[in-house]
């Protein structure tokens, strides 16, 4: 009899043993945005301690973390980084992409409304991206007790690192000047963020001042402009951030929390002025305090050590094709608007057709116009082979191949791997260009800024950095993926990979 009494009790305490997991009071997930790796170490004698010295200094900093798809864009970054998934998988294929043969914006979603302003800009919901993040399993692995929001200046930066299940996405509206959301979380904004935005208002009044005799093209400086080029843009981030953990008491209900963060301003700055621009140089060392007071913050609200930081970005960024010609590197621009209409003139020209059988050049991928090829009887497998025969001739152009047909192309087997990684059947283009290296895609003219979009270290080396609870301080050299990103934070905290993962912990964090 005393068995089978006592054979319950020890059920009893095996469940509460499996189910009681150490983790942190709070994860908080950072994505600086168009963050080179390098940057860690460029500005690194300027840095405050506190910043992102204090992550070097006291955590795990994983020195080749490579993205492992093209195109490297805003939208798929932040969406791989917190889903360990790639655009194949996910969904996300780019900044904008094709859906249901309409070209979209990759978090646009009319079913829903604005909250916070009387603009369309809320108009928003992660219903695109086909996975879960980290903070969906952490929802589920905590029988949904656990809260998850995400704060960015961008929308797509607050909305896919948060995922499906996230209480709260809040980002800055360029219009109404103030942090807005969407009913897709809410019906209308908590009392907190009305208050933040009334300062927000008192704060850009103190910039016009300040700036009241500052000229962009002759004519004062806009609002918006104030707010991304000077400090202000990640100031208010960051505010956010603290105000969240504030008034929603992350990490302070006996349950593990979640926030993700994204600091969009580097990147607005960098494609504006280029990687070695003052202002880009100041953008750094004004986040890096940021991060300090953010970081002092969490010691005194949480305790030190109690709480996981995790830092990466979702995309590097070239030197600028001015500043290579400068300095004799080889560099030039592949000119859109030109490629794509001497490429429909030349399908013109040998199909005898005046239909345009290309829609448009995205993401360096060309997107074909099936139904135009269709209505002029053309076999279409003529029209791909075309296309990368003209294409392969122009003079930036250094590999071009049809997606279709990726195993026949004669590339190297690491640009094959990211090809097929960033290629999503049902969203993406259909024939792939491959750029000479220090080449991109410009529409107008040359400036001295950058962008992005390649599969070179320049704008695929990313930061990973990890610090406080259950982190070693350390570093390794070896390579490892921005999909590697989740499956190492979801390991930390005993919870299931999201469920597009094609990534794999990182065992010089996770094993210890």
């Amino acid at each position: 009899m005393k068995r089978f009494l006592i054979t319950p009790i020890l059920f009893m305490v095996c469940c509460l043993t499996m189910t009681a997991q150490p983790r942190p009071k709070l994860v908080v997930g950072i994505a600086v945005d168009q963050m080179r790796w390098d940057y860690l170490y460029r500005f690194y004698d300027e840095y405050t301690e506190g910043g992102f010295r204090r992550m070097l200094g006291e955590g795990f900093t994983c020195e080749n973390c490579q993205i492992n798809y093209i195109p490297s864009i805003t939208a798929i970054g932040h969406a791989s980084a917190f889903t360990g998934s790639v655009p194949s998988i996910h969904g996300i294929a780019g900044n904008n992409f094709m859906k249901d043969g309409e070209y979209v914006y990759c978090c646009e979603d009319t079913a829903e409304q604005t909250v916070g302003s009387d603009t369309k800009n809320g108009q928003r919901s992660p219903r695109n991206l086909l996975v879960t993040t980290i903070g969906d399993e952490l929802k589920t692995a905590t029988s949904w007790q656990s809260k998850v929001i995400g704060i960015s200046f961008k929308d797509r930066a607050a909305i896919f690192p948060s995922g499906h299940q996230t209480d709260a996405a809040y980002w800055f509206d360029g219009k109404a000047l103030r942090f807005i959301t969407s009913t897709y979380y809410m019906k209308q904004l908590p009392q907190w963020v009305d208050s933040y935005n009334k300062d927000i208002e008192k704060q850009l009044s103190t910039l016009r001042k300040q700036n009241k005799d500052v000229r962009e093209d002759g004519k004062p400086v806009s609002d918006i402009n104030l707010v991304q080029y000077t400090p202000m843009g990640n100031h208010i981030t960051a505010d956010m951030a603290r105000l969240a953990i504030e008034n929603e008491q992350l990490g302070q209900r006996g349950q593990t929390d979640m926030l993700t963060v994204s600091f969009s301003c580097t990147d607005i700055t960098g494609h504006r002025y280029g990687t070695h621009h003052e202002k880009t140089h100041e953008q750094y060392i004004e986040l890096d305090k940021e991060l300090s007071k953010l970081f002092s913050y969490l010691d005194g609200k949480l305790g030190k050590g109690q709480y996981l930081v995790f830092l990466t970005a979702d995309h590097g960024a070239a030197n600028g094709i001015l500043q290579n010609q400068e300095h004799r590197i080889p560099s030039d621009g592949f000119y859109i608007p030109k490629e794509e209409k001497l490429l429909n003139e030349h399908l013109q020209r040998t199909f005898g057709t005046e239909e345009k059988l290309s829609k448009r050049i995205m993401d360096y991928k060309v997107v074909l116009d099936h139904e135009a090829i269709a209505r002029t009887g053309i076999e279409e497998n003529k029209v791909r082979a075309c296309i990368v025969d003209f294409l392969k001739t122009r003079p930036t152009v250094m590999y071009c191949f049809d997606m279709e047909h990726i195993s026949e192309a004669s590339i190297p087997a690491l640009i094959k791997e990211k090809a097929l990684n960033g290629y999503n059947r049902e969203r993406s283009g259909d024939i792939q260009i491959i750029l000479k290296p220090a080449h991109y895609a410009v529409w107008e003219h040359i400036d001295a800024g950058t962008t992005h979009g390649l599969w070179n270290p320049y704008d695929c080396h990313i930061p990973f950095v990890l610090f406080g609870w259950g982190v070693k301080h350390g570093a390794t050299q070896a390579e490892c993926h921005i999909s590697d990103i989740a499956p190492t934070v979801c390991a930390l905290l005993h919870i299931q990979a999201p469920n597009g993962c094609i990534g794999n912990p990182v065992v010089q964090v996770t094993d210890h």
